[in-house]
C-alpha cells in the first residue's frame, strides 16, 4: 500500500492551515513555503480541496485560503477519500478482472473478504482522526494512538463474517 503523494500533501496542507489557526487564511505562496511545495503543486491541490468543501478562498489583500469547517470537523479518511479515493471500494472487483469481463474469483474470493476488511479498519482509523488531533507532536500522536487502540478494532460482526455476507450476496465488500 502507498500513499501518493497527493494526498500526502493536500493532507499537510491543511494541517499547515490548521496549525496557522482558524479564520486565518494562508496564500498559496505562504503554503508553498511553509511545506517546501512548488505553488503550482500547492496551486493544484487548493483547487482540489476546495472543490471538495475542505478549504474555502478568500479574496482581497489579506486572502487566500481557510479551512471551511473546524480542525475537530474535518477527519483524515474525508480528505483521502476526496484526494485519492479509497483502498478498496465497491468498483474493485470489476476494474481487476484481468483478461475477463468478470473476475473468474466472483463468486468465492478470500481477497476480497482481506480487502474489505483492510478498508473498513482504514475508514475505522482514519474516520475518528480529525486534522486537529494531528496538532501534536509525533511521540504525542503514538501515545493517542496506542491510547485509542480498542476503539480503532473492528467488532466481530463488522469482520469476517459481514465481508461473508458481501460475498454470498454477490456484491463487493
Amino acid at each position: 500500500m502507498k500513499l501518493s503523494a497527493q494526498e500526502e500533501y493536500g493532507l499537510r496542507c491543511l494541517l499547515h492551515m490548521a496549525r496557522c489557526g482558524e479564520g486565518q487564511s494562508r496564500s498559496i505562496p505562504e503554503i508553498s513555503r511553509a511545506e517546501g511545495l512548488s505553488i503550482p503543486n500547492v496551486a493544484k491541490l487548493m483547487r482540489l480541496l476546495r472543490l471538495g468543501g475542505m478549504v474555502e478562498s478568500v479574496r482581497g489583500q489579506a486572502g487566500g485560503y481557510t479551512l471551511a469547517r473546524p480542525a475537530d470537523q474535518i477527519n483524515v479518511g474525508e480528505v483521502l477519500a476526496l484526494l485519492g479515493g479509497n483502498f478498496f471500494g465497491p468498483q474493485f472487483c470489476e476494474r481487476h478482472a484481468g483478461l475477463e469481463k468478470v473476475c473468474l474469483h466472483a463468486s468465492d474470493c478470500s481477497l476480497r473478504n482481506l480487502w474489505g476488511t483492510v478498508q473498513r479498519l482504514l475508514e475505522n482509523i482514519l474516520g475518528k482522526t480529525t486534522l486537529r488531533d494531528l496538532l501534536v507532536s509525533e511521540q504525542e500522536m503514538a501515545q493517542w494512538l496506542a491510547s485509542r487502540q480498542q476503539l480503532f478494532t473492528l467488532q466481530p460482526a463488522q469482520t469476517h463474517a459481514a465481508a461473508s455476507v458481501d460475498a454470498s450476496q454477490g456484491t463487493s465488500a
